[in-house]
């Protein structure tokens, strides 16, 4: 079984170890998102080690698809089939409800879907969710919901939410029922459950003390950074966080920029996921202490200085801006891979001097000094 020791607190910030069967995490942790069971940008799982990636993050819809959950379990599970031996965390395909909404339909029973890849129709329910997850053998499983619009009409949200904790409800006695299989690859997976409620904190509130008397092994806030504000991402986590476990983990999902984690850190939350570190550096946009670089600009075709001096990633070890910044211009992927590799150890070892901080109970002042960088750079929030 998992456990979750907090070792330190500083304000509503929380510093812990996470004990699980593909071992420990350190929280706050940002987990490196490889939704095909791969990170997009040539990366592979030996770069994930040198970068320092504790969790990775792959996704049960597109896994589904293809190649097969059923591919992947008798190929040994996610773990042997990516050769990765750390925790991995599967997302439900609750997010794909969302943002396929074109090609679904929502009813109490499921999902019906039709794959983005072929049109052939697909149906994932909460039970279904969990027996696709069992099979690809995560550490950490996500329990099935909706993720409604941040611009759903009250009564929507509401009804929505309420289903949602109906699934919860069947995610939970469905994933005990997989557990207990002698088939079962990873008999100790792990199952989270989701805080939705849009931008309604009187729902989020009611839902997250619903879903706290569950006694699931982590808690997630859900439905953020999905077309709302920054400010009122931040209120919602003011007004929820209080209300989950504070003796389990609780993750952000899909945030964000090293703002949004700096902030999440504050108030409260361990886990966090995005796209942002590997897609802007597919883009040629690198992070760095002083803001965010776009590699393809002019100014550095003669610039051969690493991306950030003093960085200890493989691309700053070795290479010039000028050098990446040609890769870039002519299409050749081992641009791609160095600004990947460079962002995602970047966001790593952010995380990694996040921990420092609140071991040492600094954590105000970091925060202060790095938003006083990414400022002064002027980081953008979004691309």
């Amino acid at each position: 079984m998992a456990e979750y020791k907090l070792i330190k607190t500083e304000g509503r910030a929380k510093r812990a170890e996470f004990h699980t069967v593909h071992g420990t995490i350190q929280t706050p942790v940002f987990m490196n998102v490889g939704t095909i069971a791969a990170i997009k940008g040539a990366v592979s799982t030996t770069d994930l080690q040198e970068i320092g990636t504790q969790v990775e993050l792959s996704n049960t819809y597109h896994l589904h698809v293809r190649p097969g959950d059923q591919v992947v379990k008798q190929l040994g599970g996610l773990h042997k089939f990516m050769v990765w031996d750390k925790p991995i965390l599967t997302d439900s395909g609750g997010f794909q409800v969302f943002s396929l909404s074109g090609l679904r339909k929502i009813k109490e029973e499921g999902v019906y879907f039709r794959s983005h890849i072929d049109g052939h129709k697909i149906f994932m329910g909460p039970e279904e969710s969990m027996q696709i997850q069992s099979n690809l053998a995560s550490t950490i499983a996500m329990a099935f919901d909706e993720c409604p619009s941040s611009v759903a009409d009250r009564d929507y949200v509401q009804k929505s939410v309420e289903r949602t904790t109906r699934w919860l409800a069947r995610c939970k006695e469905e994933m005990a029922r997989l557990n207990s299989l002698p088939d079962t690859i990873n008999k100790e997976q792990l199952l989270f459950g989701i805080n939705q409620g849009g931008v309604y904190e009187d729902i989020r509130i009611a839902h997250a003390q619903q879903i706290a008397e569950m006694n699931l092994d982590g808690y997630a806030v859900g439905g953020l950074a999905v077309g709302e504000t920054h400010e009122e991402m931040y209120r919602i986590l003011d007004e929820v966080v209080p209300y989950l476990p504070q003796d389990k983990p609780t993750y952000l999902m899909g945030v964000g920029t090293p703002a949004n984690i700096l902030e999440g850190v504050e108030r409260g939350v361990d886990f966090f996921d995005c796209v942002y570190p590997s897609r802007n550096g597919r883009h040629g946009h690198v992070y760095t202490n002083q803001g965010k670089l776009n590699l393809f600009n002019a100014r550095y075709e003669l610039d051969s200085r690493p991306i950030e001096e003093g960085c200890q990633c493989p691309a700053c070890r070795h290479y010039s801006r000028a050098y990446i910044r040609h890769l870039l211009k002519a299409k050749e992927m081992l641009g791609m891979r160095l600004c990947v590799l460079h962002n995602l150890y970047f966001y790593n070892h952010m995380m990694e001097e996040i921990r420092d901080a609140l071991d040492a109970g600094n954590f105000a002042e970091y925060k202060k000094m790095r938003l006083e960088g990414f400022e002064q750079g002027n980081i953008p929030e979004k691309m």
